[in-house]
């Protein structure tokens, strides 16, 4: 079950938009988790549309600063992963799905 802390955190990284896509990092599934540790560190856990994504240090410089942007909020870790591979057909919202016209 996620905390309200939690969900707060997602929702300013709803506010990180690819910029080639134009679609919410959080829609297209590109977020794989986010943990709050005890301190009030967070650990962004997130992946590109690919690993030669010409856009992947804004991207995960935004996720920075969109979570440091939390009054709260000590550090912020953005860790990028990748695996699993990122398959919009799988991970991508039905909006975002929509806006990329996969169906």
């Amino acid at each position: 079950m996620s905390s309200l802390q939690e969900d707060v955190v997602w929702e300013n990284l709803r506010t990180v938009v690819d910029p080639e896509l134009g679609v919410s990092i959080v829609d297209l599934g590109l977020v794989y988790g986010v943990e709050i540790q005890a301190d009030n560190n967070v650990q962004v856990e997130m992946t590109l549309t690919s690993p030669a994504c010409p856009v992947g240090a804004v991207i995960q410089a935004q996720a920075h600063s969109a979570v440091k942007k939390l009054p709260w909020v000590k550090e912020v870790n953005v860790k990028l992963v990748w695996s699993p591979r990122w398959d919009p057909r799988l991970m991508a919202s039905e909006d975002a799905k929509m806006e990329l016209g996969i169906l």
